[in-house]
């Protein structure tokens, strides 16, 4: 194994470490460190300082190994003169400059993209800007991230953006073919876009220019695909030379519009080296110093979005467990994932992609088993678990915080991780996790001074101080302390409910009116060999009975009543969902937003809120006085710090943003429908 640190671009000093008899099968035989430097942004103590290491892993996977036996098409890419398949990723460390005990806590990047940092970040008091608040570096972590995903498209996320070099499988007589589905949408006329997802890349034809590919448009996911004469559009050629990703159509693409582009095509990707890669990158830290740094004793992962079903679906592959049955993490944390896992294991997979109400609904997202607990699928009889192959020789799982908002309920269908697949029943849970619904928030943090492409003005409420207490929570745990309880709304106890319940149960408020659907996915049958051997031979798949999705109970004001109730629901100032639907502009005014949830202040008084025929109760008559509602917000500051959803430190600053939020409804008078107030206009520099 060498470690090699890189020094100038010139230059590279190498030391040679000889691996025990029991590390004879290294899978990391390369760690190249390129930069090492002062971290500039860190808010650190003097006597603390902070450093930045950028490097490469490079990785060699036994295909014969057992535990890579899962790893589709591994068996199939080029292997070096020892048998093994090589292959390689970018990687960042953020650390102490002085080694201490440590916990290492892995950002699972998306998209490229390191978003561990976002913590560090908490609005100032009037809520305008985010100040620096060097959380991560006063607890002493070290974050390390490294590129997984092959499907990002060069250049998406700058020239800092984390590279993941994947492996490509070849068959034995040629190259290895297959048809793939690229779904995409436009937000305006437009003669080209991108046909690759989210900062995606593309496949590449089996046949240059593919005369038989076929572009296909509908204006809803269940509509029968209409094909578009092949004379009418055509592939553009890629800027840097690379594999084609946009496509040109006469007369332009147009909002509201489901297009799909299907073609033969060939050299899949090794999808599941990406996550593979970050198994065998945390085996090889936690048995190795680092330019100087012990290796840590604990390690946690933390995953948001895409990342957090990331984890998911290493849990559900036993990708905790390294080569040799070792665990290479103690704890994760996965947030707004949703149900289901994703494109991480399957050939011709898109990582990128996810479903909702919209697009992506015949990619293998949201497949059986779901819960962490064994549950059996009623309509096709198989049953499973996500945790099945998580337990070590031992029987222990890593510690799993499963965080999900109330916008993951409506859009990514969060109760098929809570309940049995036919929603009758609360699914058992494995002991090694707890499960929180962060009530009343959406995907990503709201409070947009513009509606946009959406109904309502956003949900103001921001998520990183309860994130913040959730990781501390996690590490608490694996070092042996008990975990707050799962805060999440069950079946048993009404939590749960249908969406024409929730309809019935949601107060009657003007210009906020509750949607008649969730995204609801499908089982898909991609054909014989997908559950076998992850090869979709149905594409696009054939479609069968959908999961049951319920939702959560909402509360007399609207809000959802049950999980985790952050401050800015513990002293209201208005109702806040996990929903919002799509302006017609979208053209898909029918749909949810896939990320946006809405919020809608009560009356300022009860005049107001007679005349507007409100049954919530105005900030009048809730609060008499700012002072009587600036003590209800620290009495709920202080009951959150009680029981650990919230740190000490953060309950001053969000008592004083509630506070300024408080003096922005009061001016903002109800005849106004803009967002403005949501958050005011942050200062120029």
């Amino acid at each position: 194994m060498n470690i090699c640190i890189k020094r100038s671009l010139a230059s590279t000093v190498c030391s040679l470490l000889i691996a025990a008899s029991g590390m004879a099968r290294a899978e990391v035989e390369r760690v190249e460190i390129v930069s090492r430097t002062p971290c500039t942004d860190c808010k650190t103590l003097p006597d603390a300082p902070y450093e930045t290491l950028r490097g490469r892993a490079t990785f060699a996977l036994d295909p014969n190994a057992p535990a890579n036996a899962r790893i589709v098409d591994l068996k199939n890419a080029p292997r070096d003169a020892r048998g093994r398949v090589v292959f390689s990723t970018d990687f960042t460390v953020l650390r102490p400059v002085h080694a201490v005990d440590s916990t290492l806590l892995y950002d699972v990047s998306n998209r490229g993209e390191p978003i561990t940092r976002g913590l560090d970040y908490a609005l100032d008091p009037k809520g305008a800007r985010f100040e620096n608040t060097g959380f991560l570096e006063r607890h002493g972590f070290t974050v390390v991230a490294s590129a997984w995903g092959w499907d990002v498209a060069s250049g998406a996320r700058g020239d800092e953006r984390l590279i993941f070099q994947a492996p490509v499988a070849y068959g034995h007589g040629g190259p290895i073919t297959g048809k793939v589905a690229n779904e995409f949408t436009v937000d305006k006329a437009t003669a080209e876009t991108s046909f690759a997802g989210i900062e995606g890349r593309a496949y590449p034809m089996a046949t240059p220019d593919d005369p038989a590919a076929v572009l296909t448009a509908r204006h809803r996911p269940d509509d029968p695909r209409k094909p578009l004469p092949r004379s009418t559009w055509r592939l553009l050629p890629a800027s840097d030379g690379g594999v084609p990703s946009h496509i040109a159509l006469d007369g332009g693409f147009r909002p509201g519009t489901l297009y799909e582009l299907t073609y033969m095509a060939r050299d899949p990707v090794v999808v599941g080296a990406g996550p593979a890669g970050i198994r065998d990158l945390l085996a090889w830290l936690r048995t190795h110093p680092l330019e100087g740094a012990p290796p840590p004793r604990r390690t946690l992962l933390i995953g948001i979005s895409q990342t957090g079903r990331l984890i998911q679906q290493m849990l559900y592959e036993g990708f905790d467990l390294d080569e040799h049955g070792q665990r290479v993490f103690d704890g994760a944390l996965a947030v707004v994932a949703g149900a289901g896992r994703g494109s991480f294991d399957v050939r011709f997979g898109f990582p990128t992609r996810a479903a909702n109400m919209v697009v992506d609904r015949d990619y293998p997202t949201d497949i059986f088993p779901f819960a962490t607990g064994p549950t059996r699928d009623p309509v096709t009889g198989r049953t499973g678990s996500l945790f099945e192959r998580a337990h070590g020789a031992d029987g222990a799982a890593p510690k799993l915080f499963i965080v999900n908002k109330s916008t993951e309920f409506w859009g990514r269908a969060a109760s098929l991780m809570q309940t049995t697949p036919d929603g009758r029943a609360d699914a058992p849970q494995d002991p090694a996790v707890r499960l929180y619904l962060l009530a009343g928030m959406q995907h990503f943090p709201g409070g947009e001074r513009e509606r946009g492409e959406r109904v309502n003005c956003t949900d103001p409420i921001m998520d990183l101080p309860y994130l913040r207490a959730l990781l501390i929570n996690l590490d608490e745990w694996v070092k042996g302390a008990i975990p707050p309880p799962s805060a999440y709304p069950r079946l048993s106890g009404g939590g749960l409910v249908s969406v024409a319940e929730y309809d019935r149960l949601f107060p009657k408020i003007n210009r906020l009116t509750p949607p008649m659907a969730a995204f609801t996915p499908l089982r898909l049958d991609f054909g014989p060999r997908f559950t076998s051997a992850g090869i979709e031979d149905n594409v696009p798949p054939e479609q069968g009975a959908p999961f049951a999705v319920l939702v959560p109970r909402p509360d007399p004001d609207g809000t959802d009543a049950g999980g985790l109730q952050p401050v800015e629901l513990r002293a209201p100032l208005g109702t806040y969902t996990g929903w919002n639907p799509m302006g017609s502009v979208t053209g898909f005014g029918w749909a949810l937003d896939r990320f946006q949830g809405s919020f809608q202040p009560f009356a300022r008084t009860e005049a107001e809120r007679r005349a507007a025929n409100d049954p919530r109760p105005s900030l009048e008559a809730r609060y008499p006085t700012r002072a009587a509602f600036l003590a209800a917000a620290r009495l709920a500051a202080a009951k959150a710090v009680a029981d650990r959803t919230l740190l000490a430190e953060d309950g001053d600053g969000i008592v004083s943003a509630q506070g300024a939020f408080y003096d922005r409804i009061l001016a903002h008078p109800p005849g106004d429908q803009s967002c403005a107030y949501l958050r005011p206009k942050p200062p120029k520099n």
